[in-house]
């Protein structure tokens, strides 16, 4: 008993939902948009691109000798001054190298000395024709030899005292140290290339951005153009900064060919440190004091209901312009005259044609932008309670909202994003459904009676 009760609940339920069903989509009040609001302000148009942050100018410090690094003076984030000790390797080997370079030139020298005395001895022999033309050749070229081997020997003892001189390794520039490569007690070794022990940044104050910008939009940045941008430790601030360079470099990673730009950053509070993660915004293009709306609503599509709707209203407002015209026409026409003509009544017919917009209609049940031009549909519920349509011209975007003009729009006014039940419902007796009704219920002035 109580299981046939049941069914005869869910049969009465099920038959109430369909006729509820059919009275709703018969008079359009089953339906519920998601209304957006026509704002008033600025929209920029910008190229996302990511970067990393880095001092403006760094130098590397490294060593021209291998040895033991007997002492390490600085770490990370200290400041220094030009000229200041950073790290010291054992000398003891190059002090040797630098006594034995010491040691050849004075043997070079005494037999530099020798060569010279052998050389003006055989010179006497020879002005007194003891001797011959080739000893005093031969006494020379020893001569030039022994004083060849001296030069040398002086040149491996400067060789020697300079590379002494580095093994004490100075700032070479004012600025922080960003990076320490060793310790103390670390051997280094300089073969083909001098080791990196630390890395000094100039002057933090003063920072920049390297990003990589797509080829498709290059030729969208320039030197000079504005910049925003945010960091990951300070993800609600909006930092500023200016594009100092735009490197004609290319690089291509997976066949995506992309360009270096550098960005210049005020850094004088401190808070942006080398290595952060940028996601920078090119500013593009600006519009201010300009209607714009979300782009959910210039995306929106009517539904088929909402199609046959605005048709149905187009007709009428055809037929109502048709009937007045000719009417008017009549009216001054002189008695007897019969019917309006064939081309007059057509010229009536194709002037009533296009749509209480202005715009022509046929194309309006697309919501979305005309192909060849830089246009667009807005829905909306009018004023007595009927879905409504306007052409608008676009302009730049933001990707979330986009610049709109119209006649017919003004900040405040409700336009349609999105269709679903259980929304906002569009009635002409809920004061926000009203587009044209302001927050103090008056309507806008010049606003058309729909």
């Amino acid at each position: 008993m109580k299981s046939r009760k049941l069914w005869i609940i869910l049969a009465v339920i099920a038959i109430a939902g369909v006729a509820y069903g059919v009275a709703g989509k018969g008079s359009g009040e089953g339906i519920g948009y998601r209304f957006v609001a026509v704002e008033r302000g600025t929209v920029e148009e910008v190229v996302t691109s990511t970067g990393t942050m880095q001092p403006t100018e760094t130098v590397e410090v490294g060593t021209q000798v291998s040895g033991l690094l007997a002492a390490v003076y600085v770490d990370f984030n200290d400041r220094v001054k030009q000229g200041d000790l950073l790290a010291q390797i054992d000398p003891t080997i190059l002090r040797q190298e630098v006594r034995s370079a010491e040691a050849s030139i004075a043997r070079s020298e005494a037999e530099l000395n020798q060569a010279r005395r052998d050389l003006a001895r055989i010179t006497e022999l020879f002005e007194a024709k003891i001797s011959t033309a080739s000893d005093i050749e031969t006494a020379q070229y020893q001569f030039d030899v022994v004083e060849a081997s001296y030069k040398q020997a002086q040149i491996s003892l400067e060789r020697a005292e300079r590379n002494l001189e580095y093994t004490v390794i100075r700032a070479p520039v004012d600025g922080v140290v960003i990076e320490r490569a060793v310790d103390a007690g670390q051997t280094v070794a300089a073969s083909m290339s001098a080791p990196v022990l630390f890395v000094i940044a100039r002057d933090l104050s003063e920072m920049e951005i390297l990003a990589s910008v797509d080829e498709s939009e290059i030729g969208l940045i320039h030197q000079g153009q504005e910049v925003e941008f945010t960091v990951q430790a300070y993800p609600e601030k909006a930092f500023q900064g200016r594009v100092s360079q735009v490197r004609l470099q290319s690089t291509v990673v997976e066949n995506v060919v992309t360009y270096g730009v550098v960005i210049s950053v005020d850094n004088s509070d401190g808070s942006l440190l080398p290595g952060m993660t940028a996601t920078v915004e090119f500013i593009v293009a600006r519009a201010e004091d300009v209607l714009k709306v979300s782009n959910s609503a210039l995306r929106f599509q009517p539904t088929e209901a909402m199609r046959e709707e605005l048709a149905a209203t187009r007709a009428r407002e055809k037929s109502v312009a048709t009937s007045g015209a000719v009417q008017a026409v009549q009216a001054v026409a002189p008695m007897g005259d019969g019917s309006v003509s064939g081309g007059e009544a057509g010229g009536v017919s194709g002037g009533a044609a296009g749509g209480s917009d202005g715009s022509a209609t046929g194309s309006i049940g697309a919501g979305a932008r005309s192909a060849g031009s830089q246009s667009s549909f807005l829905y909306f519920v009018d004023r007595n309670g009927k879905l409504a349509a306007t052409r608008v011209e676009t302009g730049i975007t933001d990707r979330q909202s986009t610049v709109v003009s119209s006649p017919e729009l003004f900040e405040g006014m409700q336009v349609i994003a999105a269709v679903g039940s259980g929304s906002v419902a569009a009635s002409a007796s809920t004061a926000a459904s009203n587009p044209f009704q302001s927050q103090s219920g008056g309507r806008r002035p010049g606003a058309p009676m729909m």
